[in-house]
């Protein structure tokens, strides 16, 4: 790192400091920049251990004596702000002291043999932040995003993501016949249809379809899939708990499925359980 590579900035009327605002704040604002904002410490050592490198470096004045030596390799460019023109770009309630901007990656083609999970019009951030994190833990590759979903590289799925953007392949703004491509079973959950989740021969690899929050997997979607599994309730009533915690349970068991009798036979014990304790609770 040069003097030259660094630069600090006090204004809230510099461009930089207006395009950053717009990149940390508005869901969107990625695809037209062409980059995307990670804001904290963790995001950012999740991407320099993925190999990746900012375009430029952000931090506050405060942290910049810090953060000259920590990361002098982490960018091409260093920005500092004034600490209170950091807190009004960021996003966050409680704004971090440092973060990078990154080139989008390139736009991936859908992989027709890769473990997928598809998300079907998931509008809430933290849940999509949540589903991705799962999806990078049990192995899936890709996560397709169909129309109506939540932006995948916005500020709030990013930092509910915790990383896990870095380790999949991720495809948005696709139609239902662009799901056409894939040649692995499609897999969707059930309230009355289909073998139990603990019972069921799961394929892998596969795809895991992800409903809307409030309508499930649209109709289309749902005559389309290989597979029903089914997650029930009693009387057949729907849970928030059960809701939220049914994507990481439905790919943990795809790839339990993998293991020999004795995971099978572990996974098995431990669906019922967390499917028990979903059942008590009504949220």
């Amino acid at each position: 790192m040069t003097s030259s590579s660094v630069t600090a900035i006090h204004s809230r009327d510099n461009a930089f400091v207006k395009d950053l605002r717009r990149l940390a704040q508005d869901t969107t604002a990625y695809r037209k920049q062409g980059r995307v904002w990670l804001e904290g410490d963790h995001l950012c050592r999740a991407a320099l251990a993925r190999g990746l490198r900012a375009s430029v470096a952000v931090f506050s004045e405060s942290f910049w004596p810090q953060a000259q030596v920590e990361y002098a390799r982490a960018a091409t460019k260093f920005i500092v702000l004034a600490d209170a023109l950091f807190a009004d770009v960021s996003g966050l309630e409680s704004p971090a002291a440092m973060g990078f901007i990154l080139d989008l990656p390139a736009p991936a083609s859908l992989r027709p043999d890769a473990a997928t999970v598809v998300l079907d019009r998931v509008q809430d951030a933290g849940n999509v932040g949540s589903i991705l994190r799962s999806a990078s833990a049990f192995g899936f590759r890709q996560v397709a995003a169909i129309k109506g979903s939540a932006a995948l590289w916005s500020p709030k799925v990013l930092r509910a993501g915790m990383g896990a953007h870095f380790a999949l392949d991720l495809i948005e703004g696709l139609a239902l016949d662009d799901l056409a491509a894939l040649q692995v079973p499609l897999l969707v959950t059930s309230s009355h249809a289909g073998d139990f989740l603990h019972r069921a021969a799961l394929p892998w690899p596969c795809a895991w379809v992800m409903g809307h929050e409030g309508q499930g997997v649209s109709p289309a979607l749902e005559d389309r899939a290989s597979l029903r599994i089914r997650i029930s309730q009693p009387g057949g009533e729907r849970s928030r708990a059960l809701t939220l915690s049914a994507p990481a349970l439905v790919l943990w068991a795809s790839k339990a499925s993998l293991g020999l009798a004795g995971h099978r036979r572990w996974y098995q014990g431990y669906a019922r359980r967390a499917l028990r304790r979903c059942q008590r609770r009504r949220v």
